[in-house]
């Protein structure tokens, strides 16, 4: 890896007179890339991701420390790994006392079913049940109660389509029907059996009808929400049916051993519940389980913020250890998996209503055989040192043996639990229970408004995120704001490794105007990942003369041309660079990589599990940008500016409030109360219902708006622009939000710098307040350089 010093070597320029090299800089080699330079950035990321999530296994030791010594040191060397996993998923919340109801009314019987015997003897009965999990939050689904005695306890999590019903063969809704399915022959062998109910991949009722419908899947209107408040939809149906769990260990008569079996999403959940909580006796995962370097293409729900950097399925297994963990495999001769999801679920992508859109891309496909054994070796290597040794079995149960013990059955025995003989019981529908669909409605609504609550308290986690910085000075400040600044790089963005190339800088001329020139510039960064833009150079700079640049960043699908080719004039940007470099100012508009809608978006989906994000690309690519713009002899390094519009805003927000070496940042049509913006249900200015998917960030919501990013670049000037008809958020919320930052400024004695300027106007630059924003603060001559030229 190169030092700074060293790579910024390839940056210094050469002894080459500017007429020498008018078709270039000077100190750079010529740029003879062609073709569309933003898909070519775009496409270079991508592969430094897949590198990345290949080797990603290879770099996990790191974090663990097992102890093979005794079962009971490696159960105690684990729980740091335990710790971060529950992070991850979000399962922090405080879970309520244990307490669950059955559902039925007064003149109802309490079960909706029973189980008899050959003999018509009672076996078991089925309820309705429902439980306390957390602050408005319930579980839900159904409890088969043995006449006798449990010998154990199970909880089977079916498919998150699959309702509980529907797993017990509909219980005999439909009249009587023989015990033949994996729920019903635990129950009949003894076993007390909770199968919970999962949100389920439908559309039905996702959106506000009064503002937006969209084709999202429950699941995924959930996780957008959660995870911008630290939260996963897969860590709160953990702690639901931990609740659950909770409640069942603590009956009177509670048998010896709590048995876990999952299929499909369910089989996530069981992996992750097993993994979590030591009082899972055995766990039971069918239909997932497989190296998981593909996430990205998984449904967007399954996406956890730096997963791969510590688990794999494999690592997430060990947590398990030492208590008994079996797999269900796929027969090695099965030939190409099927699509029929018999133990993978197999989806497609997300639901095709009609008139809706907004969902993000995503399929659940059935691995083949090798992915699952090879992840299964993995595992038991990863553990192999256990003694004694640790009983996990990948079960394929292949219909050519029939005298090989299957995965149910093996589940079954280590719970101490045996097909009773006499032959099969039948069911018997006594009345008619809750609907699912009501059901499913209730769990999502509940889901839907825990999110809503943790958004609305926010501000208080954030100020007590915020309490060790203090503002009893400004030098006090600067020193204890640099933990935030940190923190927001590593935790939030994601923080890259240094660059790993020298720059080699490489310019050609594009635009000759009257008064300066620009030129096309691409800067390495790492291999395949670049930064490039668009200089303009004023052609009056005098020899020694060192002047300020701005940086002018476009926005969303925008390329530096938009704002620094002096023959475009979009409606959004104005040729601003241009307009810029016309009253005397160095500007340069990089490309971004938020360009190719889905293409881009991919990269954020690689990138959060590996903890990181599009913004840890684009920070890397700025600050050589910089580097590079301070070599230059007719640059300032102490006057470089940050200006950018509507995505540039939002990189306005975020990439000068790491890198210092910005002395100022305007951010234009894109300021609001950011966390409302992602999170909220009922506002029309949410991308909660839109395509935006890429748009949540892990746990922002605990700790910087974007009051607090402002934080972060304080005490160096900093300015709102807003049009009074930007669509992006209305100007309550802006004015709301930057309450928050001209407090900070003033308090701290410093209130002339933080400045906003409302106009009439749209979504566009203004060019008036920020452009003497610019004169004022770069300490450039404005008005005066320009009746002047």
């Amino acid at each position: 890896m190169l030092s700074r010093s060293v790579s910024l070597l390839a940056c210094l320029p050469l002894l080459c007179p500017v007429a020498l090299c008018e078709d270039r800089l000077p100190g750079t080699q010529p740029l003879e890339l062609g073709g569309d330079l933003a898909a070519a950035m775009v496409e270079g990321i991508n592969r430094y991701l897949t590198r990345e999530i290949e080797s990603s296994p290879g770099h996990r030791a790191t974090y663990w420390k097992r102890d093979f010594t005794s079962h009971e040191a490696y159960v105690k060397s684990v729980e740091p790994n335990r710790k971060r996993l529950k992070t991850l998923i979000g399962a922090v919340d405080k879970r309520l006392p244990p307490k669950m109801k059955i559902l039925a009314g007064p003149e109802e019987t309490p079960w909706i079913a029973e189980a008899l015997g050959t003999n018509q003897t009672p076996r078991f009965k089925v309820h309705q049940v429902r439980w306390d999990a957390l602050e408005g939050v319930d579980g839900e689904g159904l409890l088969l109660e043995p006449e006798s005695r449990p010998l154990a306890t199970v909880i089977v999590i079916p498919d998150c389509d699959q309702t509980p019903e529907q797993a017990t063969v509909d219980i005999g809704l439909s009249g009587l029907s023989s015990i033949s399915t994996p729920v019903l022959s635990l129950a009949e062998s003894g076993a007390r059996v909770l199968i919970p109910a999962l949100l389920s991949r439908r559309d039905t009722w996702s959106g506000n009808p009064e503002i937006r419908m969209t084709n999202q899947p429950h699941r995924e209107l959930v996780y957008r929400a959660a995870y911008e408040m630290g939260r996963h939809l897969i860590g709160l149906e953990v702690q639901k049916i931990l609740a659950a769990v909770d409640w069942l260990k603590g009956r009177a008569d509670a048998p010896g051993k709590v048995g876990i079996l999952g299929s499909g999403e369910g089989g996530l959940i069981a992996l992750y519940m097993a993994a979590l909580d030591p009082r899972i006796d055995v766990a039971a995962i069918s239909g997932y389980f497989q190296r998981r370097e593909e996430l990205w293409k998984e449904p967007i729900y399954r996406n956890v913020w730096s997963l791969l950097t510590e688990f794999g399925d494999a690592e997430i297994g060990t947590l398990v250890a030492p208590r008994p963990l079996f797999i269900q495999g796929i027969p090695p001769d099965s030939g190409t998996p099927d699509t029929t999801g018999t133990l993978y679920p197999h989806v497609s992508g997300p639901p095709r209503s009609p008139g809706r859109s907004g969902a993000a891309p995503g399929v659940l496909t059935v691995p083949s055989p090798a992915s699952v054994e090879s992840e299964f070796a993995r595992m038991r290597t990863l553990a192999e040192r256990l003694s004694p040794p640790w009983k996990a079995k990948l079960i394929t149960d292949d219909p050519k043996q029939p005298d090989s013990k299957s995965f149910q059955t093996a589940f079954a025995e280590e719970l101490g639990l045996k097909q009773p003989s006499g032959g099969g019981a039948s069911t018997r529908r006594t009345r008619n229970g809750i609907p699912s669909e009501d059901r499913e409605k209730r769990q999502l609504d509940q889901l839907v408004e825990f999110t809503q609550r943790l958004m609305r308290d926010s501000p208080k986690y954030r100020e007590e995120f915020w309490s060790k910085a203090d503002p009893s000075s400004l030098e006090a400040w600067e020193e204890t704001s640099k933990w935030y600044r940190d923190y927001f790089w590593e935790e939030v963005i994601g923080k890259l490794p240094d660059p790993t190339v020298p720059a080699n800088p490489r310019s050609r001329l594009v635009y000759d105007e009257p008064t300066y020139r620009g030129y096309e510039v691409v800067l390495d960064v790492y291999p395949d990942v670049f930064a490039y833009g668009i200089l303009l150079l004023p052609k009056d700079v005098s020899e020694g003369e060192k002047r300020p640049v701005v940086v002018c960043q476009h926005g969303l699908e925008g390329h530096p041309q938009d704002v620094a080719d002096p023959k475009m004039d979009s409606p959004y940007y104005h040729r601003f660079a241009c307009q810029l470099a016309e009253r005397g100012f160095i500007t340069f508009s990089p490309q971004n990589p938020y360009i190719g809608e889905d293409k881009f978006r991919v990269l954020q989906r690689k990138a959060n599990p590996l903890k990181l994000s599009l913004f840890s690309f684009i920070v890397r690519q700025h600050e050589r940008i910089l580097e590079w713009l301070s070599t230059l002899p007719s640059v300032d390094p102490s006057r470089i500016g940050f200006y950018g519009l509507s995505y540039g805003g939002k990189t306005a927000m975020r990439v000068p409030a790491i890198l210092p070496e910005y002395c100022l940042s305007i951010c234009s049509a894109d300021y609001n109360e950011w966390i409302w913006k992602n999170v909220s249900f009922d506002s029309r200015y949410s991308y909660l219902f839109t395509g935006e998917y890429e748009m949540p960030e892990f746990n922002l919501g605990n700790t910087f708006n974007y009051a607090e990013l402002s934080w972060l670049i304080c005490p160096r000037p900093f300015m709102v622009e807003r049009g009074h008809h930007d669509g992006v958020a209305p100007d309550e919320w802006v004015a709301y939000e930057f309450a928050k930052t001209f407090r900070r400024y003033s308090l701290l004695g410093i209130g002339d710098r933080a400045e906003i300027e409302f106009f009439d106007g749209p979504h566009s630059i203004h060019g008036v307040g920020t452009f003497d924003f610019l004169h004022s603060r770069l300490e450039w001559e404005g008005k005066e350089y320009l009746e002047g030229h």
